[in-house]
């Protein structure tokens, strides 16, 4: 089975707030997350994904998880090369 690190961002009173997580299915965990049926911190947001990366083992995802969300830099570096190319 396959895991997907993630980030997703969400635009609200001009502000931009950021989530990480792993899954195996981006498609039904975003729309957890916009159902406000995901993570508590994402409740009421509408959430757009601009990063996933794919991986072969829950251990491997969790851990680059972890890193991502550690990352601060690395999250700015990917939320800045989406919104030059797309809108939130």
């Amino acid at each position: 089975m396959s895991f997907f690190v993630y980030l997703i961002v969400s635009r609200k009173n001009f502000k931009l707030k950021t989530y990480v997580g792993y899954t195996h299915s981006l498609k039904k965990r975003l729309v957890l997350h916009n159902s406000g049926k995901g993570a508590r911190s994402t409740k009421g947001r509408i959430w757009k994904i601009v990063y996933f990366k794919k991986y072969n083992s829950k251990k491997k995802a969790m851990s680059q998880e972890y890193l991502l969300k550690k990352d601060r830099k690395k999250r700015k570096i990917i939320i800045t090369k989406f919104l030059s190319t797309n809108q939130v």
